[in-house]
């Protein structure tokens, strides 16, 4: 097992943990990540884009003129595409882009995006973040203690308690997850990844292939 220093909130080195090789191997399967990125991003389309055919279109009961004697075409309805306003011939339809990879590629997808952060330095150990009251600057100074005030992060902690989500909910550079609930995208969308030591067991039950 690798041995990782663990920091406090005040930015000083207080412990060491030891990381589960079986996640923390350094191994990245990019095509696995690819494959999960495009799901990831096929998943978030909404797929709204809609237009009307005839049968939808308002109005359109009365035969426009008489069949014959005009000098002009046959026409039964101001519904059909051939007239303004009418409607459309295979025009795009409610539709789901989204599909899923198998359990087993997305966990590997997850433990290769952490482990490229790993390889990368850029993750860092931390104690767990208790804040007595809902501030917003108690949870900045956490992370400029930490010199990482700057970065964009993912805070990964063991459970999401009241006070620390309302505190970080307004710092638009800083993702705040419980350790159960962040994913792949979440982990490459940040610069820094910044994981409480109490997380450490629930990420390992979750992702352990």
């Amino acid at each position: 097992m690798k041995e990782f220093d663990v920091y406090s909130i005040e930015g000083k080195k207080v412990d060491s943990v030891k990381l589960n090789a079986k996640i923390f191997n350094g191994k990245v399967n990019k095509t696995l990540m690819h494959d999960a990125v495009k799901m990831h991003l096929a998943n978030q389309r909404l797929g709204a884009a809609s237009t009307k055919n005839r049968s939808e279109v308002a109005g359109g009961g009365k035969k426009p003129w008489k069949q014959k004697g005009t000098g002009r075409a046959r026409a039964g309805s101001i519904r059909s595409p051939l007239f303004k306003g009418g409607g459309v011939i295979f025009g795009p339809r409610p539709k789901d882009y989204s599909y899923s990879m198998p359990k087993k590629a997305k966990k590997g997808a997850l433990i290769s995006a952490i482990n490229a952060k790993m390889n990368n330095d850029e993750i860092l150990f931390i104690e767990d973040i208790k804040l007595d009251n809902i501030k917003t600057k108690n949870f900045v100074t956490i992370f400029k203690k930490l010199k990482m005030d700057k970065k964009k992060l993912l805070v990964v902690v063991n459970e999401l308690d009241k006070s620390t989500v309302l505190s970080a909910r307004n710092i638009k550079n800083i993702c705040l997850k419980a350790a159960d609930n962040f994913n792949m995208y979440d982990v490459l969308l940040a610069e820094r990844l910044i994981i409480t030591k109490s997380s450490l067991e629930k990420i390992n039950k979750r992702v352990v292939l």
